[in-house]
């Protein structure tokens, strides 16, 4: 399967004047909007909620930190509160990459088209 990224804009929940704007991957094995600790200080001073383990995808075990909460404002899609997971990164050639995981993508109601490379929105909210 190819590389889905959305454009988006994240910004502090209770202070706009902190954002962020970026091109970030969507990531259906990862749960939450994934941020590097590099930009935390961008986005001022959110709340921390939680130290969690994470497993990332080279199956090491890193220590991340649950902030929140943000705006996230995808392309297409209506804005949704969210919360922010924020870990160690190492940028590829210069950039990080941003991670959207399923969670924010439930609640902006965004399913992942396979066929098409790219994020649809669903009419439906699943409660079952």
């Amino acid at each position: 399967m190819g590389r889905i990224n959305v454009e988006t804009t994240i910004e502090n929940g209770t202070d706009a004047a902190f954002s962020i704007r970026c091109d970030a991957l969507v990531d259906t094995g990862a749960a939450y909007l994934t941020l590097p600790n590099a930009w935390r200080d961008r986005l001022g001073g959110l709340t921390r909620l939680a130290t969690v383990d994470v497993q990332v995808a080279n199956q090491t075990v890193v220590s991340g930190e649950i902030c929140g909460p943000v705006l996230l404002r995808m392309e297409r899609f209506r804005p949704v509160l969210a919360e922010v997971l924020f870990i160690d990164k190492n940028p590829t050639d210069g950039r990080y990459e941003p991670l959207i995981g399923y969670i924010p993508l439930e609640q902006a109601q965004a399913v992942v088209d396979l066929v098409g490379h790219r994020l649809v929105k669903v009419n439906l909210v699943d409660l079952k």
